[in-house]
């Protein structure tokens, strides 16, 4: 029982940063009409926005520390970074401890404009064109993303480590009664589910009981009839797909811990969140975020050794033999909107 409730806990983790993906692909594609194949790009983007910060916080300045001294007796120069000089030494590293926290702080506005940009400078052309044109143009998109972002920051993998507080494991069993030590998980994967749960209950939360989002759900509805009432609808939009871009840069803003961003990220976990949309079924924002959760779980059960013992490399084909049977039997997904993925 323990080791099914630890394959459920990553299964959460790992559904979470899907969800998180598929939520903001389904916005574009439901708002706007686009198979936006540069979207995984965005979650590097955000992803690499947290190791910004880190080292804009860590920026240093050099100083004469009379307490350190070298073999001769002469006082030590040293890099001190300038936020403890300015904070002072307690706040100064509580702030670069929590650098990635604060890295929402720049990655909002960021994703934000970037989002902008992308929509109003090339997918608006893209609009009316078939969707093999708008995947061949976002897909290139995201190769020169993240072909920028490699020669910034290189090709390795950059750590950033989470809050001290959080570096930890929590005995999770203890929580659900079960006996000390069974069930340790660790502290941020934790923070990273409750996170998601937030973002996706604060987008739907959005959506449904905001004037804005009401139009915005209508407009997904029935675009035409929205645009007579008088509604400038392309602008609700456009602001729609700079919220679909900030979710997918916070996503990967809190995933660092976990997963150390390096360039190729987004390409990993669009194809699986692309899988997920469209499990899902396209359109469909709770589907993608059912399917992102169930993919998720299931495919942390087929990591299990008992289960790659018995299926070798089920692991790596259990999303995609699942997307395979429910196309099948539904082709529309999970809760896709009829019509959307019918021929």
């Amino acid at each position: 029982m323990d080791a099914i409730i630890i394959q459920i806990l990553n299964g959460l983790d790992k559904g979470s940063a899907y969800a998180l993906i598929a939520l903001g692909l389904t916005l574009i594609f439901g708002t706007l009409g686009v198979v936006n194949f540069a979207h995984g790009a965005l979650f590097m983007i955000g992803a690499f926005c947290a190791v910004t910060m880190q080292k804009l916080l860590t920026l240093s300045t050099q100083t004469i520390d009379p307490e350190k001294v070298d073999f001769l007796g002469k006082p030590l120069v040293v890099d001190t970074p300038y936020v403890v000089n300015w904070f002072g030494p307690e706040t100064g590293a509580a702030i670069i401890d929590w650098a990635v926290p604060l890295a929402i702080l720049l990655a909002i506005p960021v994703m934000i404009l970037i989002g902008f940009v992308m929509e109003r400078g090339l997918i608006k052309h893209f609009y009316k064109r078939a969707h093999a044109d708008q995947i061949l143009v976002t897909f290139g998109l995201a190769i020169v993303l993240q072909e920028i972002i490699k020669y910034f920051y290189g090709a390795n993998p950059i750590p950033s480590p989470a809050p001290a507080v959080f570096r930890g494991s929590l005995d999770f069993g203890v929580w659900i009664g079960f006996e000390a030590n069974q069930i340790i998980y660790p502290y941020w994967r934790l923070v990273y589910f409750a996170f998601s749960a937030v973002i996706i209950g604060g987008v739907f939360a959005f959506l449904q009981f905001t004037t804005f989002g009401m139009v915005v759900r209508a407009g997904m509805a029935d675009r035409e009839t929205v645009g007579i009432l008088g509604i400038d609808i392309d602008k609700r939009f456009t602001l729609m797909f700079g919220l679909a871009a900030a979710v997918a840069g916070v996503a990967g803003v809190m995933y660092v811990p976990i997963l150390s961003p390096n360039y190729n990220m987004g390409m990993d976990f669009l194809v699986l969140s692309f899988v997920v949309v469209v499990v899902g079924g396209m359109g469909s924002l709770p589907g993608a975020v059912l399917a992102g959760f169930l993919l998720g779980i299931l495919q942390s059960f087929a990591s299990m050794n008992e289960i790659k013992s018995l299926i070798p490399g089920i692991d790596q084909i259990i999303i995609y033999l699942v997307a395979i049977i429910i196309l099948l039997t539904r082709p529309r997904g999970l809760m896709g909107r009829k019509g959307v993925m019918e021929g």
